[in-house]
C-alpha cells in the first residue's frame, strides 16, 4: 500500500486547532528521546499491538527504538513512517532503496519536498487500550538581516515539544491526516478502501490509570538516564576544556620564560662589554672589540624583539587572514634579486628555476613572500663565502614543491627536529655567531600549516641543507579551501 500526504499538513497546527490545546514546552532533543523511549518501553512491557505513525530523525539512535518495538511485537503491529518523497529524482521515477520498507510491517508515507512536516517530528500510538502523541516542532524564525530574504532554521532555535494522551487531541490529528490523504487523491496513491486509518477507530478519551502510572514512572526513569548521560558528557567536556586551558597556561608560562631568557642573554653581554670598557688599562684594539660586541648584541636584541612582534602579529591575525591564489613566478624572482647583492658580497652563486607554467598555489595573503624571504635568508646566512644556493620549483601531484638548497654548514641530524621550535638556533662548531632570533622557521611553519602546506628538511654537516616546501595547488583544491574559509 502506498500512502502520501499533502504538503500543507502540520501536526502542530492540528493540535493547536483544538479547544484548549496542550501547552508546548521548550525542551531539548535529549528529553524528546527519553519520552519516545518511555512510550516504547510501555508498549513492549504491556505487549500492546498498536499502529504507529512516526516521523523521527534518521539517526540510528532514533530508528533503533522502532526496531526494538517491532522485534518485540512482530506482525501484530504496523508502523507508518513519514519520509520525504525522493521518487523520480533518479532513474525512471521508481522508489529508490532508501524508500524500501525495512520490514513488511513498515509502510512508507511519502511527503512532498516542501511539506510542513519537514520541521516536525512525532510519534503517534493508536490502539484500543492506549493512544498517545509526542510532537516536536521547530518554528521558523526570520533572520535579523531582513534584506537577505532567508529564514533561519538552525538548531539553536527552541524545540517546542507537546506530549498528550487526550483522545480529543489525537482524534483531531487523525482526522487531519485522513483529510490530507483525501486531498492527495489526484496522485493516484490513495483509495478509501485502502485507508490506513479505519473509519471505525475512535481514540479512548484517556488511558487506564494503571497505564498512565506506568508511563509516568518509565518517563522518569528514562529522563534520569538521559540526565546522567548528559552530566557525563558535560563533565568529560569540562575536564577536556580544563586540561586544554591548563596546557595553554603551561605553554604560555614556558613561552614567557623563554622570551625572558632570550632577551636577558644580549643584555648580559652588553653589560659585560660596558663594564670592560670602563677599565683604565684598556687598549684600543680591546676597546674596539668590546664596542663591536655591544653593536652585535644590540642587533641581536633588536632582531629578537622584531621577530617576537612578527610572530605575535601573525598568530593574532592567522584565523582572520584570507587565502589567496599566488603564482611563484610573481614572487620568487623579486625576492632572489633582493638578496643578490648580499650573495655577491659573500661570493655565493645564487640562482633560481621557477617555470612560468607552474600552477598557482594557495597561501595566506603576503605569506608566500614571507616564506621565501625567511628560507632564502637562512640559506645565504649559513653558507660560507664561495658557496652556492638554489631555489627550484616543480609540480608534485596536487602540490607545488618549492626547494631551497645550499652548500652551507648543514645541520646535525639530532638537531633537525628542533629547528622549528621558538628561539632555537643551530649550534655550530665554529666560533662565528650567526645571530638571529630563532623565530624565522617557526613563522614559516605557522604560515604553511594555515594554508594546508608542509615543510621538510634534509641536511648533513659541512655539506649543506635542503628545505622542501609543499604548497597546495590552486588548480586542484579550490572547493576544499572555500569550505575551510566558510567554517
Amino acid at each position: 500500500m502506498n500512502v502520501s500526504l499533502a504538503k500543507d499538513l502540520s501536526v502542530y497546527q492540528l493540535i493547536m486547532g483544538v479547544q484548549a490545546p496542550p501547552k508546548p514546552l521548550s525542551l531539548s532533543p535529549a528529553t524528546l528521546l527519553s519520552l519516545v523511549r518511555a512510550q516504547i518501553d510501555l508498549l513492549i512491557e504491556q505487549q500492546i499491538a498498536a499502529t504507529l505513525w512516526v516521523k523521527l530523525p534518521p539517526e540510528k539512535i532514533w530508528q533503533s527504538e522502532l526496531a526494538r518495538y517491532q522485534s518485540s511485537i512482530g506482525g501484530s503491529s504496523l508502523i507508518y513512517t513519514c519520509q520525504i518523497d525522493e521518487r523520480g529524482k533518479e532513474g525512471d521515477g521508481e522508489a529508490g532503496e532508501e524508500n524500501t520498507p525495512s520490514s513488511p510491517y513498515d509502510v512508507p508515507v511519502y511527503l512532498p519536498p516542501n511539506s510542513q512536516l519537514r520541521r516536525e517530528n512525532f510519534l503517534m500510538v493508536l490502539s484500543p487500550q492506549f493512544c498517545s502523541l509526542i510532537l516536536a516542532h521547530r518554528p521558523l524564525k526570520k533572520r535579523k538581516n531582513l534584506t537577505s530574504g532567508k529564514v533561519n532554521t538552525n538548531k539553536n532555535q527552541p524545540l517546542l515539544i507537546i506530549t498528550t494522551v487526550e483522545g480529543r487531541v489525537i482524534q483531531q490529528v487523525l482526522d487531519g491526516i485522513q483529510q490530507a490523504m483525501s486531498n492527495d487523491k489526484p496522485l493516484g496513491v490513495y483509495a478509501p478502501e485502502s485507508s490506513p486509518i479505519p473509519a471505525s477507530f475512535i481514540c479512548p478519551a484517556v488511558p487506564q490509570a494503571t497505564l498512565m502510572n506506568q508511563l509516568l514512572a518509565k518517563q522518569l526513569l528514562r529522563q534520569d538516564e538521559i540526565n546522567r548521560q548528559i552530566i557525563t558528557v558535560r563533565t568529560t567536556k569540562l575536564q577536556q576544556q580544563n586540561q586544554e586551558l591548563y596546557n595553554k597556561e603551561q605553554q604560555k608560562d614556558e613561552y614567557l620564560n623563554n622570551v625572558c631568557q632570550e632577551l636577558r642573554i644580549p643584555l648580559t653581554h652588553m653589560k659585560t662589554a660596558l663594564s670592560l670598557l670602563n677599565s683604565p688599562n684598556l687598549k684600543p684594539p680591546q676597546r674596539q672589540r668590546y664596542l663591536q660586541m655591544l653593536n652585535t648584541q644590540c642587533d641581536h636584541q633588536n632582531s629578537l624583539i622584531t621577530g617576537l612582534l612578527e610572530l605575535v602579529q601573525l598568530e593574532r591575525n592567522l584565523d582572520g587572514t584570507t587565502l589567496e591564489s599566488v603564482r611563484l613566478s610573481d614572487i620568487v624572482p623579486g625576492v632572489v634579486s633582493t638578496y643578490q647583492p648580499l650573495a655577491q658580497e659573500k661570493g655565493i652563486m645564487l640562482a633560481y628555476t621557477i617555470p612560468t607554467e607552474l600552477p598557482s598555489v594557495w597561501c595566506l595573503s603576503g605569506g608566500l613572500r614571507q616564506i621565501v624571504i625567511n628560507l632564502l635568508h637562512n640559506s645565504i646566512k649559513f653558507t660560507p663565502n664561495g658557496g652556492q644556493a638554489w631555489v627550484r620549483a616543480r609540480t608534485q601531484g596536487d602540490y607545488v614543491q618549492l626547494e631551497f638548497r645550499d652548500t652551507g654548514i648543514g645541520i646535525a641530524e639530532n638537531e633537525i627536529p628542533k629547528i622549528f621550535d621558538r628561539f632555537y638556533r643551530v649550534r655550530t662548531s665554529s666560533a662565528e655567531d650567526y645571530g638571529g632570533a630563532g623565530l624565522g622557521l617557526t613563522i614559516v611553519q605557522q604560515l604553511l600549516l594555515r594554508c594546508g602546506g608542509s615543510i621538510s628538511v634534509k641536511s648533513k654537516l659541512s655539506e649543506g641543507s635542503t628545505f622542501t616546501v609543499q604548497l597546495p595547488s590552486a588548480n586542484n583544491i579550490p572547493i576544499a579551501i572555500a569550505t575551510e574559509n566558510e567554517l
